[in-house]
């Protein structure tokens, strides 16, 4: 424990801000980082000493084109510490490498075997990052961190992920235990719609916001809701499972399956889930295997206007309960369906949430290029590696163990 004020205190403290800055201009000259922090010259030369010593930094050229001599740049030491954001679904995974300084080294996509005897979290992880370090041609040890996106939830008091019963070989106990004993290194579990609302976040959104809400549909939904700021969770790491929340039964869902009643009510997975949509687009003459796709083709089918329309309703249906229970100043539309029906359906959307809630919060569209959940469990593992390394205070060798879900800090 450091105690505060003391000399080692302020050395780090010196440390990380130097750090810092030069994760922001990317070279700094010891003038420069002197100006920057307000530490004098002599201050300034020890402390990039200290950090080359320990591996952080190293000397980047000189400066060219100014008057006087030229003077050493300094830069971060990008292979000081690699993280790795991996993004697993029920029969894909897809992993990509960063080193310290935030680029980009390498990714790649696997198949998964489909059968659960064949599997687990550790193998399914493995493989992928293995596919991503052939590219980056790194080795796997050199890895320090590596964050999980999955389709579910993590119990960290039974170490078990819920509401993934349909990723094979994701529900046993032991999930974190069995992937860091046989990946050897550090690995969190995070649920992949907070992962993509930590990459929306870390976005210049439209219009900013400490208090959004994202709408993640797909073959399932998925909500991810920040408060002042801070991923909200809930008690047990289920917050935003809204696929089960009950809403308004629209009637026959058009195949007349059964009148309408009063106060009937279903599933919102079973309206705007993937299986619902591709139902909806049916009938309305849209054919596709994918829920995105149908939305994609409707912007430009003879009956696409209503099809639309329709799902417009559904989607609005459900967000009138999270916006009365949330009131967030942004709902921002995401997942593959989302992204696929773009501004059109956000403009859909907007119009029945406004007929049918006194509550209007701005609506926008992802604005993540790629694969929103692989750049945000990029953007945790990420932080989390400078956080270790940058922390100069801890005894030299020492690190800290990820909390299971280690988002916020």
């Amino acid at each position: 424990m450091v105690t505060p004020g003391t000399p080692r205190l302020l050395r780090a403290l010196n440390d990380r801000a130097a750090l810092d800055l030069l994760l922001e201009h990317g070279t700094l000259t010891r003038t420069r980082l002197g100006e920057l922090t307000g530490l004098s010259k002599p201050t300034a030369s020890q402390l990039l000493a200290r950090l080359e010593s320990a591996g952080l930094v190293v000397q980047a050229g000189t400066t060219a084109g100014a008057p006087g001599p030229s003077a050493q740049l300094y830069t971060i030491n990008g292979r000081a510490g690699l993280a790795a954001g991996v993004d697993v679904e029920p029969y894909r995974a897809s992993a990509e490498i960063v080193d310290l300084s935030g680029e980009s080294l390498g990714a790649a996509t696997v198949e998964l075997p489909r059968s659960a005897a064949t599997r687990t979290p550790g193998s399914d992880v493995r493989s992928a990052l293995a596919a991503a370090a052939a590219v980056a041609g790194v080795y796997l040890g050199d890895i320090r961190v590596v964050v999980v996106g999955a389709q579910g939830a993590h119990d960290p008091t039974s170490d078990t992920l819920v509401y993934g019963g349909h990723m094979p070989g994701w529900s046993r106990p032991g999930l974190l235990a069995g992937m860091r004993a046989e990946l050897g290194m550090s690995v969190s579990v995070e649920n992949d719609v907070n992962l993509a609302a930590v990459a929306e976040r870390a976005q210049p959104l439209p219009h900013p916001s400490d208090c959004f809400a994202l709408l993640w549909m797909g073959d399932g939904l998925g909500l991810a809701v920040h408060l002042g700021g801070v991923l909200h969770r809930g008690a047990t790491g289920g917050a935003g499972e809204i696929g089960y929340m009950p809403v308004p039964d629209p009637g026959s869902d058009n195949q007349g399956a059964r009148p309408r009643t009063r106060r009937q009510t279903v599933a919102l997975q079973d309206l705007v889930g993937g299986p619902a949509v591709l139902r909806l687009a049916r009938t309305h003459g849209i054919n596709a295997r994918r829920p995105e796709v149908a939305v994609a083709r409707a912007l430009d089918h003879p009956s696409g206007p209503a099809f639309l329309v329709e799902l417009a309703a559904r989607v609005a249906t459900g967000l009138a309960t999270i916006v009365a229970v949330l009131d967030p100043d942004l709902v921002v539309l995401s997942g593959p369906v989302g992204r696929a029906g773009g501004t059109h359906l956000r403009d859909l959307v907007r119009t029945e949430l406004s007929r049918i809630s006194p509550l209007h919060p701005r609506i926008a569209v992802s604005s993540i290029p790629g694969n929103p959940v692989l750049a945000g469990a990029v953007a945790v593992a990420l932080a989390e590696c400078r956080e270790q390394l940058f922390t100069t205070s801890r005894p030299h060798g020492t690190t800290d163990r990820i909390p299971a879900t280690g988002v916020n800090r």
